[in-house]
């Protein structure tokens, strides 16, 4: 859709006038009318010209009318628009790096305090929300799975990962399973993903069940794929993130509304919202940014979020970003969270 509409705006004009009233808006905070805009030294065009192609970019879903307002204001169709074609990129200022650099300097010493203090670092140059989740481990590899039954239709997982990590689970199962039953799954498993990462050990094993529904016992095919979900928990990163600086959001009128906040904060104290969202960041080349309901959760449709993935070496081993309203300074925005992305993996890797 977004990609069609931007093959229609051909028009010079259109493009620079909706570029214009985006930059107004996210400065302002205030809709955006036809006079104000026909005041911009960039537009020699009349207020009656102006308004006609406002009225176009609205047709296109660009930019709507609040209320009864005779301003504008971006749509997310309009914002993503404006951060894939029109917008220019400001470098960070140099007090900003020096900030970044100070504070990367003063916790070069301990990995976590350095983690933790990058995401009020991005909150304070940002004004918005900053986060950065806790660096993934080592690739987790399947040792070796042990299934024992337990009473009231439980059973007892024992995992065995990478060398030495034993991790048990307990599992809720729709009936009793037979000592058998379990070793005989346990076989399967074993000898079928003994050795491969835990991230694709749990898809493996949808698709084999699949392909293996006709030949396999049902009772084998039950408790293997209920043992999809230890393996799932266990191949994920720690779940945890640090988190500074939401009280930000309270300053934006879009947001301040105190049910909105309060469902954003709620989602931010629950953490699986921001997890999720972060976790599909995480093999990411760059700077991602999710505008609106592009973050797939209700939540943050009046929010955009913008993450970029940091480094060890060459693995991925976490995601930082900073969460704030659609009307924020993207130009401003997105080339510091990549920057801070590349400083904290060179800091990281000098100290690995």
């Amino acid at each position: 859709m977004v990609a069609e509409t931007i093959s229609k705006l051909t028009n010079d004009r259109a493009r620079h006038l909706l570029r214009i009233l985006i930059q107004r808006y996210i400065r302002d905070g205030q809709p955006v009318g036809s006079r104000t805009l026909s005041k911009d030294p960039g537009l020699d065009l009349s207020p009656a010209t102006i308004r006609n192609v406002m009225s176009d970019l609205e047709d296109m879903g660009l930019v709507s009318a609040p209320h009864t307002s005779a301003g504008r204001i971006p749509t997310p169709m309009g914002y993503r628009l404006f951060v894939d074609t029109l917008m220019r990129y400001r470098q960070p200022k140099d007090g900003d790096m020096r900030r970044l650099q100070t504070q990367l300097h003063d916790n070069y010493d301990d990995p976590g305090a350095l983690i933790s203090s990058i995401s009020k670092m991005l909150s304070d140059i940002t004004s918005l929300a900053g986060v950065v989740t806790v660096p993934r481990g080592p690739h987790a590899k399947l040792r070796q799975i042990e299934f024992l039954p337990l009473s009231e239709k439980r059973v007892l997982v024992i995992l065995v990962i990478n060398d030495r990590e034993v991790q048990n689970r307990i599992l809720h199962v729709d009936r009793e399973y037979s000592s058998s039953e379990l070793q005989q799954a346990a076989n399967f498993i074993n000898e079928q993903y003994a050795g491969v990462d835990l991230r694709k050990v749990r898809t493996r094993i949808v698709k084999d069940l699949e392909n293996l529904k006709n030949s396999m016992n049902q009772a084998m095919h039950d408790i293997v794929a209920v043992a999809q979900s230890a393996l799932d928990e266990s191949a994920r990163p720690e779940g945890e993130y640090f988190l500074a600086g939401e009280t930000k959001l309270m300053d934006f009128a879009e947001l301040s509304d105190i049910d909105t906040l309060r469902r954003l904060f709620d989602a931010f104290s629950r953490k699986r919202v921001l997890l999720d969202l972060l976790d599909r960041s995480i093999h990411a080349s760059g700077v991602q940014v999710f505008i609106g309901e592009e973050s797939g959760f209700r939540i943050l449709d009046d929010c955009s979020i913008v993450t970029a993935p940091y480094h060890l070496d060459d693995d991925t081993i976490g995601v930082l970003g900073v969460i704030g309203p659609t009307r924020m300074a993207y130009d401003r925005v997105v080339p510091i969270v990549d920057i801070t992305a590349r400083l904290l993996g060179s800091a990281l890797n000098q100290l690995s």
